[in-house]
């Protein structure tokens, strides 16, 4: 809670104690217990009246027992070792020096509860970032069952959307997942949207069809980035999981599995058709992906706001602040650095330096 909020709420209860109302009923009202309230009516320079304990606990280490716990953890028997594994160790000595929870609050007081051992400590690699301002310089693609009615048995949907303006540019059915089937699309995709060498980056996850060395010889020979998520982590990748729920809970998405895999390609092909040129997208200002793609959209908005600007002026009593917000959605991020992300790059960065 914020100080300006912790004044209104002084200002409110102060005013209803005034009234007559006891400070507890007004606490209540406003969702605060009256304790709260009377700490926060302490001037703010009081210091801290909590004594704390007067007494030492029984079983609290001595400097002696803390500096033989130091002492083993850097010895050359058990400097590579932690405490999980030194403790035992010790055990099977005859000793008992701590358990390990207490070699572990003493090494961290002292500074030592660093990565113990010759192997290097594990380090995830963050995905390169992206930012685009224009259709087709990053496309985003996954994979995704599609039930049939043998148990068991599933249809493979391969399906690739730009990013920047959320138009699938390209899916195939299969009943099988191979890098094959994704290498012969990406080349059908690069053929139909006139993608040159070295204007495009593909992100995906790390799957086998996506990591593949079929696939990757095929992007490397067209000239294309490609863009991996880091292992285990979906939002990496949200573009193609959002495009997966439109397509899952959509009311076209049939009650039923597919009987064959002509009919699952039939429908998604009526899917793809509504969802490039029907289909309101949220995320690109309520403009369909086809008219983004295109450029259209500029104008489709241009045109909500002259509606909009027109009935604000027939009936301004019915505004209370600006019109709906209708500008173009201009730059799309994938996997930036938030901002507290950035100031702790920068950090280390001096620190490095």
């Amino acid at each position: 809670m914020t100080a300006v909020h912790r004044s209104q709420i002084l200002t409110l209860v102060a005013e209803a104690v005034e009234d007559g109302s006891r400070q507890s009923k007004a606490c209540k009202v406003v969702g605060v217990d009256e304790r709260t309230l009377q700490r926060w009516q302490l001037p703010p320079t009081l210091e801290d009246g909590r004594k704390g304990p007067k007494t030492v606990p029984s079983n609290k280490l001595s400097a002696s027992e803390r500096a033989k716990i130091v002492a083993i953890a850097a010895s050359p028997e058990f400097y590579n070792k932690s405490p999980h594994q030194i403790v035992p160790a010790l055990a099977d000595q005859g000793k008992f020096i701590g358990s390990e929870s207490t070699f572990y609050r003493v090494l961290k007081t002292e500074g030592q509860l660093s990565h113990r051992g010759r192997a290097k400590v594990s380090q995830m690699a963050r995905p390169r970032s992206y930012e685009v301002s224009a259709p087709l310089q990053l496309l985003s693609w996954d994979i995704t069952y599609l039930l049939s009615q043998v148990r068991g048995q599933y249809y493979y949907l391969y399906l690739f959307l730009d990013v920047f303006s959320r138009k699938a540019v390209g899916f195939e059915v299969h009943e099988s997942e191979s890098m094959e089937h994704s290498s012969q699309l990406i080349n059908q995709i690069c053929s139909s949207e006139g993608i040159k060498r070295n204007q495009i980056s593909v992100h995906a996850d790390n799957g086998g069809p996506m990591k593949g060395a079929t696939m990757l010889a095929t992007m490397q020979k067209l000239g294309i980035m490609p863009s991996f998520s880091r292992p285990s982590v979906s939002n990496d990748n949200p573009f193609s999981e959002s495009l997966f729920k439109t397509l899952k809970y959509c009311p076209l998405y049939p009650s039923k599995p597919f009987a064959s895999l002509e009919a699952a390609r039939e429908w998604v092909v009526t899917f793809i058709q509504w969802y490039n040129f029907e289909h309101l997208h949220s995320a690109i200002s309520f403009t369909t992906p086809a008219s983004r793609h295109d450029g259209s959209d500029a104008e489709i908005l241009e045109k909500r706001k002259t509606v909009y600007n027109k009935a604000q002026k027939q009936n301004p009593s019915r505004w209370s602040g600006s019109t709906r917000n209708w500008d173009k959605v201009n730059t799309v991020k994938l996997n930036c650095l938030k901002e507290k992300e950035i100031s702790v790059t920068r950090v280390n960065s001096r620190t490095a330096s």
